[in-house]
């Protein structure tokens, strides 16, 4: 294949696996500077909110600016935002003494970031089809490869994250994240793609708000669409606290920060093995049946590390989780980008994200208090059965039968 044809995907690539470990560093690091201030998970819990609490109204104002603004741009301008919020955290500690990063400030600095995060996702995503063309990919190759790329990426940021956390402390770890932000943004300006750059302004509404209501009513009148959503949103709720706040607070009690790295990685590097392999498996097995077997699997692995069974079974059951989660976002990324029009694009990935991030700041919420008063075990199991409920429910769902239509 022309190397020239492949140089899109392959820069798309690359911006996405600098970002991605940017966000992965911070997911160490942001919880780790509060917890070890005070060892309070409900305080690591408001910082794990403020990092996911913005998504929900970013993600829809990302997927209209997509729409509006162009792809390239959008990338570029979120990328550089959320370096400087992460790059704040030093800047702020050199100019005015550990005392100022405190829990209010880490929370208005994740929460920046979360706000600014979803507008570059949102953009790399929606280019992926004109890249996976130019290259001779087919769609589910580019997003297995992609969400691989993501996977990947919060192998490297996390690992990193816990051994510079280790040698240089938490505050000049960001310094880490913000150069992943940067690398990102050369990626991109230097791409060169059909359909990034400025958009036909004949084929959007007047308004952003009524191209975001636009985006939503198409969400919700596509019934395959609208039950992915609603299963993206309980199945995050679930997860999220469990890598945000129930993991870090296990690892902070222990002193064992390289342990949580560990722990972190190997949900990545699972996930990284069940996205790269789901080209393979999409030719062998229904995308409902590949839907309904990760759900099922994800409840039955949570409920055991419920039980904190010792480090080596979570670090093979956090593998787990990783591998039959992975196929589940190549899945969401078909769908939207085989049912929306070239010019919803954005907003439909936006209504879908924003949906999905609408349930981390719920799971949160619960997770932290119930840690601090009932302990880790009670907590796990508090999002593990519900996430069996949902593997059993989803059997019945009719709409994801609708997975497998062209």
């Amino acid at each position: 294949m022309d190397t020239s044809r492949r140089g899109p995907l392959l820069l798309l690539l690359f911006a996405a696996l600098m970002a991605g470990a940017g966000n992965g560093i911070s997911l160490v690091a942001f919880p780790w500077l509060v917890l070890q201030r005070n060892g309070s998970a409900l305080d690591a819990s408001i910082v794990a909110m403020a990092g996911t609490l913005p998504l929900l109204a970013a993600t829809l104002i990302a997927g209209a600016a997509v729409d509006y603004l162009g792809r390239r741009r959008v990338s570029m301008i979120s990328d550089a935002l959320s370096g400087l919020s992460v790059a704040a955290v030093p800047v702020l500690a050199m100019t005015f003494g550990l005392d100022i990063i405190n829990v209010g400030v880490l929370a208005a600095l994740a929460g920046l970031g979360a706000f600014f995060d979803p507008a570059g996702m949102t953009a790399r995503e929606t280019m992926l089809p004109e890249a996976a063309t130019r290259a001779g990919w087919t769609l589910d190759h580019a997003n297995s490869v992609y969400e691989a790329t993501f996977n990947l990426a919060y192998i490297v940021g996390p690992g990193i994250g816990g051994l510079l956390i280790a040698t240089l402390g938490g505050v000049d770890t960001m310094w880490v994240t913000a150069v992943a932000f940067g690398t990102s943004i050369v990626a991109v300006a230097v791409l060169r793609l059909e359909g990034s750059g400025k958009p036909d302004r004949a084929s959007l509404p007047e308004g952003v708000w009524d191209g975001i209501v636009e985006g939503l009513r198409f969400v919700w009148h596509n019934k395959v669409l609208r039950t992915l959503a609603f299963v993206d949103l309980a199945a995050t709720g679930l997860y999220v606290p469990m890598e945000s706040v129930l993991f870090p607070k296990y690892f902070t009690d222990r002193d064992e920060p390289a342990q949580l790295g560990w722990v972190l990685m190997a949900l990545s590097i699972g996930g990284l093995v069940g996205a790269l392999g789901y080209a393979v498996l999409s030719k062998r097995m229904s995308r409902r049946a590949t839907m309904v077997t990760a759900l099922l699997t994800l409840g039955v692995a949570m409920t055991v590390i419920a039980f904190l069974p010792p480090l080596p079974l979570i670090l093979a059951l956090s593998a787990v989780v990783g591998l039959v989660y992975g196929p589940m976002a190549p899945i969401y990324n078909y769908v939207m980008q085989t049912r929306a029009p070239q010019h919803l694009r954005g907003r439909v990935v936006g209504v879908m994200g924003s949906l999905a991030y609408a349930a981390g700041p719920l799971g949160l919420i619960v997770a932290g208090p119930l840690a601090d008063a009932a302990g880790l075990h009670v907590t796990f199991l508090a999002l593990s059965v519900p996430m069996l409920v949902l593997g059993i429910g989803a059997i019945f769902l009719p709409a994801l039968r609708q997975l497998d239509e062209r």
